[in-house]
């Protein structure tokens, strides 16, 4: 079944269009990963879920419910969850106050309980996070903070999960780490859509990925591909255009 169905969607800043005709689906259980270079329109493909840009031409719909038109804290309460790029985190807060941040649709509703038992939960999966727990957001690592963000993301009890480029900026031993947690999340059956460059790592992890390319300054297709092996990656892990061709019936096949 799939949960999440992004049908034909066009999504502007202004007169430039950012994204035209993307479609795509997410079954439920599956982590599915989209793939492409920077300008290709990645983040604002998970803008335009989570409600931060809404489209102005296409659907999304969630568990069958149309959520296009919705606002962001609406559809964080259908469960989806948003872990943006670059981390987000509020450095002058401690990281306990970022993760209580996270939790707002239940402070909201008074369910304090539900809010102590994902604390519980987050710090049984992060240790590291409880120990730091009174140690301001902005004094942590690179990674920390990265796990930081998933967690905090994890607070408002998600059932889809938004990843935008959870690598960046990272080492390759934090990279490591970043993937490891969200491997972990797999495992406790979390549905996830995640946007990287750095294509083998992604692969590696997901059910299945899409490709966006880019030209003229736009998304033209979204389309399914072919897992590539590591030939297909360059020397840092990033996707190679150079290596793959995205065809409109949407199959895809190594350039001679």
């Amino acid at each position: 079944m799939n949960w999440l169905n992004v049908e034909n969607i066009h999504v502007n800043y202004g007169d430039i269009e950012a994204l035209a005709g993307v479609s795509f689906e997410v079954g439920q259980g599956e982590i599915v990963g989209i793939i492409g270079r920077n300008g290709a329109g990645k983040t604002t493909t998970l803008r335009g879920i989570s409600g931060l840009n809404h489209p102005r031409r296409g659907r999304i719909t969630f568990t069958g419910k149309t959520i296009d038109h919705l606002p962001p804290h609406e559809i964080v309460n259908l469960g989806i969850a948003h872990v943006p790029e670059g981390r987000r985190i509020f450095s002058d807060l401690t990281v306990l106050e970022n993760l209580k941040l996270g939790a707002f649709k239940h402070f909201r509703r008074g369910a304090k309980k539900t809010v102590l038992e994902n604390l519980e939960h987050i710090f049984a999966q992060f240790p590291a996070l409880e120990e730091k727990k009174a140690q301001l957001g902005g004094t942590l690592s690179g990674g920390e903070q990265q796990i930081l963000a998933i967690s905090r993301a994890l607070m408002s009890s998600p059932v889809f999960l938004l990843l935008d480029e959870p690598s960046m900026g990272l080492a390759p031993m934090m990279v490591s780490n970043v993937f490891d947690s969200i491997h972990g999340l797999r495992k406790e059956g979390l549905t996830a859509l995640l946007v990287e460059q750095k294509a083998y790592l992604t692969l590696k992890m997901v059910d299945r990925a899409y490709v966006l390319t880019n030209g003229a300054g736009y998304a033209k297709w979204l389309k399914w591909a072919t897992l590539p092996d590591e030939s297909i990656v360059d020397s840092s892990h990033s996707f190679s255009h150079d290596y793959i061709t995205v065809t409109d019936d949407g199959s895809s096949g190594h350039k001679a």
